[in-house]
């Protein structure tokens, strides 16, 4: 599994990089990574149609467990998924912007 840490996220972002917050609804709410779309993990499956196939998709989550895993399932779809090691509280820690 390819992961990316917040740095190289925020260069991708800067580029136009997808990127997909997995958590619940209440927690991307209460704050996310500006750009993020919501795509909480129990839907994603569901919802894969909605992502850009041609182009590589970020996850996130709030510590990177959820999307460790939800990268791993858009990998098995055959889309170029990359985690983002630490999730939005790294994001966070790193003194990052966050849009609620």
């Amino acid at each position: 599994m390819r992961e990316f840490t917040v740095e190289r996220l925020a260069s991708a972002l800067q580029q136009g990089a997808t990127l997909v917050d997995v958590r619940e609804p209440a927690e991307y709410r209460d704050g996310h990574v500006p750009g993020a779309v919501n795509i909480p993990m129990g839907q994603l499956n569901a919802r894969l149609g909605e992502i850009d196939r041609d182009r590589p998709v970020h996850v996130v989550c709030a510590s990177g467990n959820r999307s460790s895993a939800m990268t791993d399932l858009l990998a098995a779809n055959g889309f170029d998924a990359i985690n983002v090691a630490g999730g939005t509280s790294a994001w966070l820690r790193a003194g990052r912007p966050i849009e609620k």
